[in-house]
């Protein structure tokens, strides 16, 4: 009778190895990138163009649910608050105010979540007491939603 040699791989996967998801080292990959293609020569119109347009086709690129969210909240932010400069962050639609993101689109396909969300950095001046909301659940727009955003893109913005 022959004994039958078993084998166990010791070997780990990638995501087991440094702790985060293959949807997490993609988004840094991402930022490095835009790290990379913001350092490039060039006007403040021309990166600013080159900006918007890598927005646009980033949520052009997403599956329908995310990309009818994320066209509207685009538009908002451009109607509401145009002086917010759109850049991509973390592979993500975002908006600057001097140069330091204030709010971002976060799709739900990228990071495989429920909902989408419209999140806002500490940039942003939605400060009310001691606790308040960074991030909000978007599943649908109308017009109420859309007047809430608006309000908080104006005072997130001053």
């Amino acid at each position: 009778m022959t004994a039958k040699k078993t084998t166990r791989s010791t070997r780990t996967t990638d995501a087991e190895a440094d702790g985060f998801t293959a949807e997490e080292r993609s988004a840094m990959k991402a930022r490095a990138k835009e790290v990379r293609a913001a350092s490039r020569a060039g006007s403040a119109a021309d990166k600013a163009a080159a900006a918007e347009a890598e927005v646009v086709a980033k949520i052009a690129e997403m599956p329908e649910a995310d990309r009818v969210l994320g066209e509207k909240v685009h538009a908002l932010v451009k109607a509401t608050t145009p002086e917010l400069a759109p850049r991509l962050w973390y592979g993500m639609p975002a908006y600057a105010k001097d140069g330091k993101v204030l709010c971002f689109f976060k799709p739900a396909s990228k990071f495989k979540a429920r909902y989408a969300t419209l999140g806002f950095s500490d940039v942003a001046g939605l400060d009310d007491g001691v606790m308040w909301p960074t991030e909000f659940a978007l599943t649908g727009l109308g017009p109420a939603v859309e007047e809430r955003i608006a309000t908080l893109l104006k005072t997130a913005a001053n």
